[in-house]
């Protein structure tokens, strides 16, 4: 391997660094999201399964509970997206969860996927780069 295969070789080994981080990155955002669309279909079929007059504890965010009434309107505004929110019933509200944290694993598994397959050439160049460095360790200079 010559010097600028090496440099390039380097160059590639930095890029795979950054697309890891990216993508760890990205994977955290979507683990959040998953569990925050889990977190709200939990509440949502808790209030499926009160009857009005019950109290029921609703998550309110930053692991904070409040505790509610339930009354004879459980229709939930739910939010779809580009600052948009539809009121819906329990019911298709929580089918709308439920839809939701199936796209959102799906985008994690895919981003998982890739973490997996970035590192894997990561290493693979890395491995190539410290055989070339004790190569050269060993070959006296001419």
């Amino acid at each position: 391997m010559n010097d600028d295969e090496l440099r390039q070789m380097l160059a590639l080994m930095e890029n795979y660094k950054n697309r890891v981080e990216s993508l760890t990155q990205h994977a955290q955002v979507l683990r959040s999201t998953l569990d925050e669309v889990n977190m709200a279909n939990q509440s949502i079929k808790a209030l499926m399964d009160a009857d009005e007059g019950d109290e029921i504890m609703i998550p309110i965010g930053a692991s904070s509970f409040m505790n509610v009434k339930v009354t004879s309107n459980k229709n939930i505004i739910v939010g779809v997206g580009s600052g948009i929110s539809v009121e819906k019933s329990p019911e298709d509200a929580s089918k709308f969860m439920e839809a939701n944290a199936a796209e959102v694993s799906e985008a994690l598994k895919k981003t998982v996927d890739a973490v997996q397959e970035v590192q894997q050439a990561l290493t693979t160049v890395s491995e190539a780069v410290q055989l070339e460095y004790m190569n050269r360790q060993q070959t006296p200079t001419q």
